[in-house]
């Protein structure tokens, strides 16, 4: 089964509760909350607080929380706080990638990577059997609204393929 995240990120904060209670009523299961810290990306969002209250009135949502933040690893023992389904860190923010993801298994959280659209598939290779989610970026992090970037496609196919070619193996 397929699932959508519906990105919080142009939400009218001062009606997110209303806002995902339309999300429920739709059937969405999950909700993508785009952190941002000012420094890794030029725009600053939400952080663990709002996580926790999200979860505390809406625990019947899977939280998708993709931190496209300087030093993730400072910050996942905040957002676990929150019991996320999973919590991905961009690959360009974190030098120890391997020890990170496994840091985030051991608080009970699934596990993702991101990767800006100019960061090479490959760098992923030795970490693809331990990570629970890729979230390959099609724009630009930073800002929503932006264009489509195509040459992301490629990258896309170019993972399904070898995620495919390792299921047969």
């Amino acid at each position: 089964m397929k699932e959508i995240a519906p990105s919080i990120l142009s939400a009218d904060f001062c009606n997110l509760g209303e806002q995902l209670n339309v999300l429920k009523k739709e059937g969405m299961r999950f909700v993508h909350i785009d952190v941002m810290d000012g420094h890794f990306v030029p725009n600053l969002t939400v952080g663990p607080l709002i996580c926790n209250s999200i979860r505390k009135q809406f625990s019947d949502l899977e939280l998708d929380v993709h931190l496209m933040i300087e030093n993730p690893s400072f910050y996942i023992d905040a957002f676990a706080e929150s019991k996320p389904y999973i919590i991905y860190f961009h690959l360009e923010a974190e030098n120890h990638a391997d020890r990170l993801i496994n840091y985030i298994k051991s608080r009970g959280v699934r596990a993702g990577i991101s990767i800006n659209p100019a960061t090479p598939v490959s760098l992923l290779e030795h970490v693809l059997p331990i990570l629970d989610g890729i979230l390959i970026m099609s724009v630009n992090p930073g800002f929503g609204g932006q264009k489509f970037i195509p040459y992301t496609l490629n990258k896309i196919k170019a993972q399904l393929l070898q995620l495919k070619a390792q299921q047969i193996q």
